[in-house]
């Protein structure tokens, strides 16, 4: 057992009392044709702390009659002035495309020698969902395992079984709290075609300047569940999903939704207008919903196997309005860059809220380094005192090269509208809420109504989702201070100003 896994296992046993634990085991998954992408992007990570303007993050424009792949990437050189550009999708190798399958079926392949282990079989066949052989896929995005065992059991793991790379505590997710708006403000009420929101992000402009509102594009949803039977949001779910504490799938449920949170967080992605005022900002798009969270929250376990589910339901971004309990602490915690990586493999971005508990704090999964992290702005384009955002810093990774760490990073990248934001809610009524968990939607849907206006579909799944990254970012309305801060990061969304920039550069 190495040091690393054994400072785990000791805090795990002795921050709790009792002889069983609740843990995610996480196997190694090098995932080595991801590496050169993903240390060169880190290196740009470093450099968008000293841009000046969001303006340089964007990306190069795509040579004529390049169709497959992102705009001509160029090698990373410190010295050269390009490297000091803040481009995810400038400067990083591109990997070789993976089907789908391929890469959950290495992922599976990996976890065998966890799922085989006696212990581990004893421990799977309690379960009430799902057999042994189901259990082992349903984190297959993070090559993990959620295991409820014995104190005796955990501390004999690492010695059983080759390959373990961490072994880390099935967090409690909290749900987020649902701060309703009593005294909606006259600049709200003023907003009639649309939820101001929708609106201030331009995608009302952008409806009408491209026609795109999101049609052929899925957006999965990770949240508290689902009313589809909102007049907002009827014949938008097209695939649902509920999970329990240990990621197991729960068989037979339906779609419902027993604290609102999801459903108002579904209507600001794709919501109508049956009130007479639109809520959603991409009603054309498709939703894939899963439940993670309930009435005491969720787990790790259940978003990692919800994110793994989303990946398989072919969704183009996921939509996370959630996370545990703040780190205080500046070093990134463990536990969801692998899952975040398989998305980016797929293409597919992750929008995660950062957190309410204000300045100086973040919450995982938001603060992960490759997360798309989400601040919250009002009507005025003023920093929500609630939104959080800190720096962080990698000390040890196993996608980064050594001579890259420690590396710092800033979160959030960009903000949104979280302030007041009118959307549905169960049982067919809309109200106004605040939280980073309104502004992350306003992110994915601004996505789909991107993906459906442009060409960027057609950019190969590896460097796609960097694409989108720099095109948000390097497209926003800049905010606070120079270049990124805590507050906004480089600023509020402005998606019409997104899918212009995308076409200007041959998307």
């Amino acid at each position: 057992m190495n040091e690393r896994i054994e400072r785990q296992i000791r805090k795990i046993v002795e921050g709790k009392s009792g002889e069983r634990r609740s843990v995610i085991v996480r196997m190694a998954n090098p995932q080595e044709d991801a590496r050169p992408m993903l240390s060169a992007a880190s290196k740009i990570v470093r450099n968008r702390s000293v841009l000046l303007t969001a303006r340089d993050s964007l990306p190069a424009e795509r040579a004529p009659g390049q169709t497959a792949s992102r705009a001509t990437p160029k090698p990373f050189i410190s010295s050269d002035p390009q490297a000091l550009k803040g481009s995810l999708s400038v400067g990083a190798p591109s990997i070789g495309p993976q089907e789908p399958q391929q890469l959950k079926a290495q992922a599976l392949e990996r976890l065998q020698p966890l799922v085989q282990n006696d212990r581990v079989q004893r421990t799977l066949e309690t379960r009430e969902e799902g057999t042994p052989e189901q259990a082992a896929g349903d984190l297959w995005a993070s090559t993990s395992l959620a295991l409820d065992v014995t104190v005796d059991d955990l501390s004999s793991l690492p010695d059983e079984v080759a390959g373990i790379q961490e072994i880390y505590p099935n967090r409690i997710l909290r749900l987020p709290p649902l701060a309703e708006v009593h005294n909606v403000p006259e600049p709200v009420r003023e907003n009639r075609a649309s939820s101001w929101g929708v609106h201030k992000i331009g995608a009302l402009a952008a409806w009408g300047a491209y026609g795109a509102r999101g049609k052929g594009t899925k957006v999965g949803i990770l949240d508290t569940g689902v009313d589809d039977a909102h007049p907002d949001l009827d014949g938008k779910v097209e695939a649902w999903a509920e999970f329990d504490a240990q990621g197991s799938e729960v068989a037979g449920s339906q779609p419902y939704d027993d604290q609102g949170h999801g459903t108002h967080v579904a209507g600001t992605v794709a919501g109508g207008n049956t009130s007479g005022q639109w809520i959603g900002v991409a009603p054309e798009a498709k939703l894939c919903c899963a439940k993670v969270l309930g009435p005491r929250g969720g787990t790790d376990a259940a978003l990692q196997a919800g994110m793994a589910w989303a990946l398989d339901q072919g969704v183009d971004v996921i939509s996370m309005s959630l996370g545990g309990i703040p780190d205080w602490g500046p070093e990134m915690p463990v536990g969801y860059t692998t899952a975040i990586v398989s998305c980016l493999q797929r293409g597919v971005p992750v929008v995660i809220a950062i957190g309410n508990e204000g300045a100086q704090t973040t919450g995982s999964p938001g603060n992960d380094i490759f997360a798309v992290a989400v601040g919250a702005t009002d009507y005025f384009d003023r920093g929500a005192g609630f939104s959080g955002g800190r720096t962080q810093v990698i000390y040890d990774s196993e996608y980064l090269a050594p001579e890259d760490l420690p590396l710092p990073y800033s979160k959030p990248e960009l903000s949104a509208p979280g302030v007041a934001v009118v959307s549905s809610m169960p049982a067919g009524e809309w109200t106004a809420l605040n939280g980073t968990s309104m502004a992350t939607p306003h992110v994915a849907g601004a996505i789909a109504l991107l993906l459906s206006a442009t060409s960027i579909r057609d950019v190969e799944p590896s460097e796609r989702a960097f694409l989108i990254s720099d095109l948000l970012v390097g497209s926003v309305e800049e905010l606070g201070e120079s270049g990124q801060d805590h507050r906004y990061g480089f600023g509020r969304i402005d998606i019409l100003r997104t899918i212009s920039f995308a076409k200007e550069r041959g998307y």
